[in-house]
């Protein structure tokens, strides 16, 4: 079938996305692509009318654009058209149902986070921070965002009693209400305990009356609980300060990355990101392939040998 040449109710359809829907001209020239090549295939398989098509017509439909090499995120594209021109024939009366409802798609690859790399990192957490207070809590917050690999959301959670500093751990509440006990060293524990000491105390209101959370960490110039979308434009505002495109995932994923690539277990990387399933570790982790070719070649005994 020539696709340029549609079933009257695919044009009845392209036609009520473009006038009554308001779509542009490149997705309804899209969906006019995609819907040329599914009644193609059902014109090969005996089906005049694609009010009268089944499940199975769609699955050989998405069968054969899996032959043909199609992206997961192209065939996803063409079963969703698919999906709308069969929702429409149902709403106009023209079929009785959708048959495309319920078709599986094909699974995405899992997009992998940015890391930074370490000379990055060196970059923003090396840099001078302003004197005072905020300039303690800033240089606090992204220590541990990097040094304990947390969520933006652990982090602004915080309370003073999830901190053991005798013991070097803090305690964090992920998803799902989780606890878990995350490592607390090094540069990140130096700069919590300095904020704690010197930083915290010092955060009250424009008066001068201490009105600070009797429990948060991290605390803005009022003396309230941080939230999210501030830590946000915190780190960005650092990442930008050396050139750096930064927000707080992007710490948390350097941390889990540099561990890795450091030889750090996986079992145990999945117990300080707060990870339920291994697969979630593995993928969060990846690491550079060069990497692991430069340990193979110089771990390997024989991999020198030709």
């Amino acid at each position: 079938m020539n696709p340029l040449s549609l079933h009257p109710s695919a044009e009845e359809f392209l036609s009520h996305l473009a006038v009554e829907r308001g779509s542009s001209r490149h997705t309804v020239d899209a969906y006019r692509r995609d819907l040329g090549k599914y009644l193609a295939v059902l014109h090969d398989r005996g089906v005049s009318d694609p009010a009268l098509s089944s499940r199975d017509d769609i699955q050989a439909f998405v069968s054969l654009l899996k032959d043909r090499g199609l992206s997961p995120a192209s065939i996803e594209r063409a079963v969703s058209a698919l999906r709308s021109f069969h929702s429409f024939l149902v709403r106009e009366g023209l079929a009785e149902e959708n048959p495309a409802g319920r078709i599986p798609l094909p699974k995405k690859p899992s997009r992998l986070p940015e890391a930074l790399s370490i000379e990055d990192v060196e970059r923003v957490l090396s840099q001078p921070f302003p004197e005072g207070p905020r300039g303690l809590r800033d240089r606090a917050m992204l220590e541990a965002l990097y040094g304990c690999g947390l969520r933006v959301s652990e982090l602004v959670a915080l309370d003073l009693s999830d901190f053991d500093l005798t013991e070097g751990f803090l305690k964090a509440c992920g998803k799902g209400g989780k606890e878990r006990i995350v490592p607390l060293a090094g540069m990140a524990e130096r700069a919590v305990s300095g904020y704690l000491e010197q930083g915290r105390p010092a955060l009250h209101t424009k008066k001068g009356v201490s009105r600070v959370d009797p429990s948060a960490v991290f605390l803005n110039v009022r003396g309230g609980r941080l939230t999210r979308r501030a830590v946000f434009d915190i780190v960005r505002e650092y990442g930008k300060r050396v050139g750096v495109e930064l927000h707080p995932h992007m710490l948390r994923h350097s941390f889990a990355t540099h561990l890795l690539e450091g030889g750090a277990d996986l079992r145990a990387l999945q117990e300080m990101l707060g990870h339920a399933d291994i697969s979630t570790t593995q993928v969060y982790t990846h690491v550079d392939i060069s990497h692991l070719r430069e340990e193979y070649l110089s771990t390997h005994p024989r991999a020198g040998l030709r």
